[in-house]
């Protein structure tokens, strides 16, 4: 007995075709870009409200500094400026002055009193040249004040032996260690037999300082 088998090609359930999921995950560099995003973001946003501060502070400050001004009288503020330049003048004008004081007191206790000086005069090293005493003129300010000050005199003695006898006075005496090179020189006879000279000599500035001799007159008084 045979057996009957049908076969059939044509299947029961449809095909169903299956396609590759084509989604990508997010990579490492994008979430980097996104990181830097934000953050520009949010700096951005952060210098905005710091711009926006410092313009309140600086009105600030500008409005406390204008109340301030305005509790000073314009007046008091033109005197006391005044007042400033004219205390600043007086500085320099006592930083270029010097004393003459110290010099004419060694000369009195050196000198002898068969010797008379005619004349006296001071080089600053100024462009004017030397200054002669009694005169009005304030001393170069172009002054060489770290220098040696030039002392420049005129005289009459006895004679030539007082002369000598003095310009070794000039050197022996303790008084007259602050008088440095001191030298006689045109020596001549008037119509009276009296000798006639000149002598120079140099002094270091701080032995005239004018501040410094005020200092010392004012600590000899107290005492």
């Amino acid at each position: 007995m045979e057996s009957n088998f049908q076969t059939s090609f044509i299947p029961k359930k449809p095909v169903v075709i299956e396609h590759p999921s084509s989604g990508r995950s997010i990579g490492f560099f994008t979430i980097i870009a996104l990181f830097l995003l934000l953050f520009v973001i949010l700096a951005t946003v952060g210098l905005y409200l710091y711009k926006g501060s410092l313009v309140k502070n600086i009105a600030k400050m500008e409005n406390d500094l204008t109340l301030a001004k305005n509790r000073f009288e314009a007046s008091k503020i033109t005197e006391l400026k005044l007042l400033d330049k004219r205390l600043t003048a007086s500085t320099e004008i006592l930083g270029k002055h010097i004393a003459v004081t110290p010099i004419f007191q060694t000369l009195s206790a050196i000198t002898m009193k068969t010797v008379q000086y005619t004349k006296f005069s001071y080089d600053l090293g100024s462009p004017t040249g030397s200054q002669t005493l009694g005169s009005r003129d304030a001393p170069g300010a172009n002054g060489a004040r770290g220098a040696r000050i030039v002392i420049k005199m005129s005289g009459m003695a006895a004679g030539y032996r007082s002369v000598a006898l003095q310009s070794d006075l000039f050197t022996i005496k303790d008084e007259g260690k602050n008088l440095i090179d001191p030298v006689f020189s045109n020596l001549t006879l008037d119509d009276k037999g009296n000798v006639l000279f000149d002598l120079e000599f140099s002094v270091d500035p701080s032995f005239v300082d004018y501040k410094r001799t005020v200092e010392m007159a004012s600590l000899e008084s107290s005492t």
